[in-house]
């Protein structure tokens, strides 16, 4: 590609006296850092929901606050909060989300419920917090966006869930050719979807490489996090 379909440059936000970015510049890379580094706010400015006091985001070449339509259509987003709407159905928000994605893929759709075990009929008040990760899965992935963004999607979910969440992510990269900009602290899981990591910390870029050349200067990805960031990532917890 001859444009990185996400670019930031000299990225500086603050709130009150607090600098949640401090003059970050990234390309496409996976986001890693520990809680309140800085990844989600920088992933908000990706998706327009904040503008840029100093520096500039683009996203498919595209201003997202000044275009929000151009870029939001084009983008799948998960996160850990995945505020979907309770009184709905399940196949009541596929219908609904249906209606504003004209490249929703119904059988795509159909075909992504039932690999994650989701009731038509169950409300999405009465799932599982398992089951509306799933369900919020579902609806980033089946109008197959050109970028997909997955802020923490899978914090606070059992191991089963977690394996569901990064297969379907695997099979995006891979089987679609799709680009994912994954941010978690969960460093177990980055390594295995990532190619390119970006580490964050205290809203500074600390480190962004290929995986693979951080592997070879580093035993493990976790070893270079405590490296460049000072203190361990949290480990994911198990069943």
């Amino acid at each position: 590609m001859s444009e990185s379909v996400i670019s930031v440059s000299e990225l500086t936000r603050r709130f009150g006296a607090a600098t949640a970015l401090d003059s970050v510049s990234v390309s496409l890379p996976r986001l890693v850092g520990a809680n309140g580094a800085g990844k989600t706010t920088l992933i908000r400015h990706v998706l327009g929901l904040l503008r840029a006091e100093s520096g500039s985001v683009r996203v498919f070449g595209l201003d997202p606050v000044a275009d929000p339509v151009a870029v939001l259509s084009r983008i799948g987003y998960l996160s850990e909060e995945n505020d979907l709407p309770g009184w709905m159905r399940v196949d009541e928000l596929m219908r609904y989300s249906r209606a504003f994605y004209p490249a929703w893929d119904d059988a795509y759709a159909e075909e992504l419920r039932r690999t994650f075990a989701l009731d038509r009929a169950a409300t999405i008040k009465n799932l599982s917090k398992g089951q509306r990760a799933r369900a919020g899965l579902l609806i980033a992935l089946a109008y197959r966006p050109e970028l997909l963004v997955l802020d923490e999607p899978s914090s606070g979910l059992d191991p089963i869930v977690r394996r569901d969440i990064l297969g379907a992510v695997i099979r995006t990269i891979a089987d679609e050719g799709r680009t994912v900009l994954f941010s978690s602290h969960l460093l177990n899981e980055v390594e295995e979807v990532a190619d390119h990591v970006t580490m964050i910390d205290h809203g500074r870029v600390v480190l962004s490489a290929p995986l693979d050349a951080i592997k070879e200067s580093h035993r493990s990805l976790n070893e270079a996090f405590i490296a460049h960031v000072g203190s361990a990532a949290t480990p994911a917890a198990e069943a």
